[in-house]
């Protein structure tokens, strides 16, 4: 506890540190508060207040509870993540859009404009949706087409605000901005969550054990999955011994760490996004309907989870082929005299890197549907829903996720100013390790 003062108080006294933490918490502030700003022309006594399912409940988890409310901050920076998304597929396909990633800070600065661009006709689509399918005739107090158009420029404008207050964040504070705002949104519906669930336990007849084992299980689980997103497999490279006149370079053992979880928390997004497919069917192809749809339609069946944890492992192992290169990786190696120990440089370091990232991809696969039909599993023991999706899915992926990012920055700046960091040892394993652009826009 001494140690732990003791950090917190050398934190403080970094005069740059504790700025940008004062900014994060300056600007996460603004982001709460207009969450609760209701979009102009809806009375908000008159929203239907339930709990989503699927697809709109990720969504309104993302937005930390603004997508039910019809906040201006309804739609969040879902639409940004979905560009980010569709870029970077566009990066692996579209050779200019190739050529532009290799084109250093220019190429990164006119990907990052036209993301940008992406992300409005993005939001303008999104909030026609949003404002015919989520706001009834009786919430609002403005007549179409006035109110439809109003709600498109707002709903867009606070999204790209959003969108500025991310990238303040990351260049003004501490972390990631777009993760940060993400989590801060999940987090809001803890506490609301966390009473409901305590009130079910005691009021319904049940007993304060039953509470306190949740707690341990949720702890247990929280362990888990950060020992998944931290595992990497180190794979050491050898490097040649270079003397240019009196000083000798290289020479040295270094290692490539390979994430067991490469992909992040994209399996889960698309697989989630499929499985909102049966349910939209049944509502406007009611011939469709039957048992067999219906278990598709159900989080809860066993049906939905087997088909959703199949679809993660295939899409894991999708999107660790397209974000991680093991030709590149070899060809970079040998360009700077490296290589494993044992195995050829060149084709043969390729197939080796390649056998060991399919490898580590299975399990690491596995252990992520695990966690993604948590939720499921604790709801089947009796777990309030909303309570629930804090046992696992992508919302504890993105929570665990931010915060070993954010605290790994954080020792960072302590260890530059030689203090000590935030564990004992030091030292907090990093998630720099082979992450990609639309997982950092997503954790």
């Amino acid at each position: 506890m001494k140690k732990l003062i003791t950090t917190l108080s050398n934190i403080w006294k970094i005069e740059d540190l504790r700025v940008r933490i004062l900014n994060t918490l300056l600007f996460l502030l603004i982001y709460r508060v207009g969450s609760f700003v209701t979009l102009p022309g809806v009375n908000s006594m008159a929203l239907a207040q339930g709990n989503s399912e699927g697809l709109l409940g990720l969504l309104n988890m993302f937005a930390g509870g603004s997508f039910e409310r019809a906040s201006i901050f309804a739609l969040g920076v879902m639409p940004y993540i979905s560009a980010s998304i569709v870029m970077q597929l566009m990066g692996i396909a579209v050779p200019t859009f190739q050529k532009m990633q290799k084109e250093g800070e220019s190429g990164r600065k006119k990907i990052t404009q036209i993301t940008r661009y992406l992300t409005v006709a993005i939001t303008l689509l999104q909030a026609i949706g949003y404002v015919r399918t989520q706001v009834p005739a009786d919430a609002r107090l403005v007549g179409d087409p006035l109110f439809t158009i109003s709600s498109m420029m707002v709903l867009t404008a606070g999204t790209l605000f959003v969108m500025w207050l991310g990238e303040k964040i990351t260049d003004k504070g501490i972390g990631n901005g777009i993760s940060l705002i993400i989590m801060v949104g999940i987090i809001a519906r803890l506490p609301a969550s966390l009473i409901t669930e305590f009130d079910s336990r005691i009021g319904g007849g049940g007993s304060i054990i039953a509470f306190i084992v949740e707690i341990i299980a949720l702890f247990f689980v929280v362990v888990f999955t950060i020992l998944i997103v931290q595992g990497v497999r180190k794979i050491p490279v050898q490097y040649a011994k270079k003397i240019i006149g009196n000083k000798q370079y290289g020479g040295v053992r270094q290692y490539i760490p390979l994430k067991v979880t490469a992909a992040g928390v994209m399996p889960i997004i698309f697989a989630q996004a499929l499985m909102f497919i049966p349910a939209t069917l049944g509502q406007f192809f009611p011939s469709l309907q039957g048992p067999f749809l219906n278990q598709l339609s159900n989080y809860t069946s066993w049906v939905y989870n087997l088909v959703f944890a199949l679809l993660i492992i295939a899409f894991t192992f999708f999107y660790t082929a397209i974000t991680v290169n093991p030709v590149q990786m070899s060809e970079d190696m040998k360009k700077n005299g490296g290589f494993i120990p044992g195995v050829k440089p060149g084709k043969s370091t390729g197939e080796y890197v390649d056998a060991v990232i399919s490898k580590i991809t299975l399990p690491g696969s596995i252990f992520i549907a695990i966690i993604a039909i948590l939720p499921s599993i604790a709801t089947l023991f009796g777990v309030n829903s909303n309570f629930a999706h804090f046992y696992g899915g992508t919302s504890l992926l993105i929570l665990v996720g931010v915060v070993l990012d954010t605290l790994q920055q954080i020792e960072s700046h302590l260890l530059m100013r030689h203090y000590d960091g935030l564990m004992k040892t030091g030292r907090l394993r990093g998630r720099t390790p082979v992450t990609t652009q639309a997982e950092r826009s997503v954790i």
